[in-house]
């Protein structure tokens, strides 16, 4: 029974995920941030949806972070020095599926924080 339930939960956002992707793009000029969280860790990158690259990316595992607020939060910090070293500094944020709450928006509340506008 609960591989049925966890089968349905991912099922599930894999369909948000498909139709907040069906909405937003990005550019090199303003790239597509996108965010995945497991169990351990958070990771993030930055796309460039024309040209299919990924321009940066910071790994909450290299940066010994968990998958708690606190982690997303220095994810974050280091995703925007990330970013201004290639001097971008507005982008489109991708949640990937996942529910605007918790690890999702504190990456985000510290995107913007460190001056990168989502």
């Amino acid at each position: 029974m609960k591989v049925s339930i966890l089968k349905k939960k991912v099922s599930l956002r894999i369909k948000r995920k498909k139709r907040v992707r069906a909405k937003i793009s990005g550019v090199a000029a303003c790239p597509r941030i996108s965010i995945f969280k497991s169990n351990k860790t958070v990771y993030a990158q930055a796309i460039d949806d024309v040209a299919s690259q990924t321009i940066c990316a910071s790994s909450g595992s290299v940066l010994k972070l968990k998958a708690n607020k606190d982690g997303a939060i220095a994810l974050g910090k280091d995703m925007a020095d990330k970013l201004k070293e290639k001097g971008i500094d507005q982008v489109v944020f991708d949640r990937n599926g996942y529910l605007y709450h918790g690890v999702i928006a504190s990456f985000a509340d510290a995107l913007r924080e460190n001056g990168i506008k989502l």
